[in-house]
Parts: C-alpha cells; structure tokens; sequence
C-alpha cells in the first residue's frame, strides 16, 4: 500500500497535498493526523500540521493483478473485465480467445482459480468480499443445466419410482440440485459421499 506524509500550515491543506501526490480521491484513502499544528504566538513559534495518508487496499484490483500473472501460465491473454455485483461481492470475468482452458471440466479449474483469487483478494482486508470469476457466460450456462437436469431426473424418478444417484458434484453445484427441487411436494434431495466424490441422490417422498 502506498503511504505518505505532508506538512502544510493545516492539516487540511496537507492532506490535499497528500492526496494529489497519491492521485486519489479522500474516499479512497486513509489518513492519520499526526501533528495538529499550531498558529503560535502572534505569529511566532508556528507548528506546522503534519499528516500520514495511506491509500486504501483494493480487494478488486488486487485480484485482477492476481489474475494478469496467472493466466500466462495458460499460454492466453484474455480480457479481464472487473465490477462490484454488491458491496460485497466483486465479479471478474474473462473474455476472449480459448478462455475456455480457464474453465476445466465442470468448472473446477475456474473454482481452483476463484478459491485462491478470494485468497489473494482478502488477505489482511477487515471487510470480507466474495470474488466470482466467470467464463464465456460458464456459470449461467451451467446453472441452467443442472436444473434442467434436476427436473428431469426427478421426472424418472417419478415414473420409475426409483431413486438416481448423479455424478459427483462440486458444493455449489449440489445446491443448485437441492434448490432446484426444494418446491417438488414429490420428490427429496439429499447429498451422499464424501468430497471430492460427493453426491446427489433424488428419491421419492
């Protein structure tokens, strides 16, 4: 994090000093006053304001600088795109040419990606932020599959009256499942197994 110190005859003038040293706005800032200052007496003996500002650690930018050096390691350079979904989550996305090698079967590699992104992202930050790394439209994508998936499973389910068993899934994943088929007064949902194996098993009530 960048920091530094002024002086000025007030405190306000030095930290506008600061500030347009660090090319910030005071939003973005931390600031420590670390001599009021003083006009002395009649003029004599003056003590000038000194401050310490400290620009603020960004979790986004950080992440996306995170991020520029780990996909060299992917032989691609894709555009890496970042914005606030909320003030807590941050969403990066990456687009481009075979940005698909980011993505892994059933997302894991880019799951990989995020877990040590959210790492990186929050280290030493006091205010948590949830980082979503997305793909050529991957996580809509395959949240509408798995609830199509979902449904039709729970429709054989129904016709056959036997329980499926689905392949091992990744945690968000098996809660689209349960989600999914949460209102279905038919069927329950219940996740069997141990990770990474875990499972979802759709069965009648």
């Amino acid at each position: 994090m960048k920091s530094v110190e002024k002086q000025a005859k007030t405190v306000e003038e030095a930290i506008e000093m600061a500030l347009k040293e660090l090319n910030i706005k005071k939003e973005k800032a931390k600031i420590e006053v670390l001599e009021e200052g003083n006009r002395g007496i009649l003029g004599f003996l003056s003590k000038a304001a000194r401050v310490r500002v400290t620009q603020k650690d960004n979790p986004g930018e950080r992440a996306v600088e995170f991020l520029k050096g780990l996909v060299k390691h992917f032989k691609i350079d894709p555009k890496i795109e970042m914005h606030e979904e909320d003030k807590d989550t941050i969403k990066i996305t990456f687009e481009g040419k075979n940005v698909g090698a980011l993505i892994g079967k059933h997302g894991s590699t880019l799951d990989a990606i995020q877990y040590l992104t959210s790492l990186v992202a929050n280290r030493g930050n006091e205010n948590y932020k949830r980082i979503i790394l997305d793909a050529e439209d991957y996580r809509k994508k395959r949240e509408e599959a798995l609830e199509r998936l979902a449904k039709n499973m729970a429709r054989r389910v129904k016709e056959t009256k036997k329980s499926v068993i689905l392949e091992p899934m990744l945690p968000n994943e098996r809660r689209i499942i349960h989600t999914a088929l949460q209102g279905d007064s038919m069927v329950n949902t219940r996740s069997i197994g141990e990770e990474p194996n875990r499972r979802v098993v759709i069965s009648l009530k």
